[in-house]
């Protein structure tokens, strides 16, 4: 039996699909439009085979990097579990596992401090609070929603994401900080960062916000987006705690090795442990 595309009549049992599956408004989005990318590829009224969905596979590999590829890549095997074709689904590419982090992506505390000052500067206490409610928390900007008026009372907050349900501590400060803030803004129950109207805020706004910071601030905009701070608040818990079980819990990961990402020594601490092992001969060890 062949299956051919039917752009509209696929993308909506497709959509349907995951709303069933409970997946957030954010997932559901960025799976519909990585198949309406390979929709356009595949154009309508074609027929889906392996070796179509082999060659887009590569198709991918041409214009995006690995890692970017293999999340459209799995974002089309669900597609084509859901229609009934996952013989036509494709292996993602192998990455290796990165060895150090890249110092020119990495957001340090310093320069963090920097941002918040520059949004001070600005008057923008809004963002400010924000950037520090994700990086003291570690909380996913897609979870802001769930810091309400009534979690600062106990400093606890119920965070719901991604089919799970996890407590996020409150630290006391930040709570001060953000009791202050609704009451000079009038907001008595539920989120609190929102719109005059009492919608969630749009999120391109404060990731643009963040970007808009940054010539005030001297931080380079390559380190400046909202997930930074959260890979932020891991490592620095990370470097106090050692303790990457209970990172994983407050993350919300349900696989410890999403948490090794954040874990990973930078490439300056790497070379300093490799140069400290003390496995190449010396000038003491020639003379004895």
């Amino acid at each position: 039996m062949e299956h051919k595309i039917n752009k509209s009549r696929m993308l909506l049992q497709f959509e349907q699909e995951l709303k069933a599956n409970e997946k957030s408004a954010a997932t559901i989005a960025k799976y519909c439009q990585d198949i309406l990318r390979f929709m356009e590829y595949a154009r309508d009224g074609s027929e889906i085979t392996k070796e179509m969905v082999i060659a887009y596979k590569q198709n991918l590999s041409e214009t995006y990097a690995v890692t970017s590829a293999n999340s459209k890549l799995a974002s089309v095997n669900c597609f084509l579990r859901v229609i009934g074709r996952a013989d036509c689904v494709v292996k993602t590419f192998k990455v290796q596992r990165t060895a150090f982090r890249a110092k020119e992506c990495e957001l340090s505390k310093k320069e963090y401090i920097r941002l918040l000052k520059a949004a001070e500067k600005k008057g923008n206490t809004c963002l400010c609070l924000i950037m520090q409610t994700i990086c003291a928390t570690g909380i996913r900007i897609s979870e802001l929603p769930f810091i309400t008026v009534e979690s600062l009372a106990v400093r606890r907050a119920s965070v719901s994401s991604k089919g799970k349900t996890r407590t996020v501590i409150l630290p006391v400060e930040l709570c001060r900080k953000l009791e202050a803030y609704v009451e000079k803004r009038g907001v008595a129950a539920g989120s609190i960062f929102v719109t005059r109207n009492g919608k969630p805020l749009d999120r391109s706004n404060i990731y643009h916000g963040m970007k808009a910071l940054c010539g005030d601030a001297g931080v380079e905009k390559s380190k400046v987006f909202p997930h930074n701070l959260r890979h932020l608040f891991a490592l620095t818990y990370y470097e106090a705690e050692r303790d990457i079980c209970h990172l994983a819990d407050l993350l919300g990961h349900a696989n410890i090795n999403t948490t090794r990402i954040y874990t990973i020594v930078s490439c300056e601490e790497q070379e300093q442990r490799i140069d400290g092992l003390g496995l190449l001969l010396d000038k003491k060890q020639k003379t004895t």
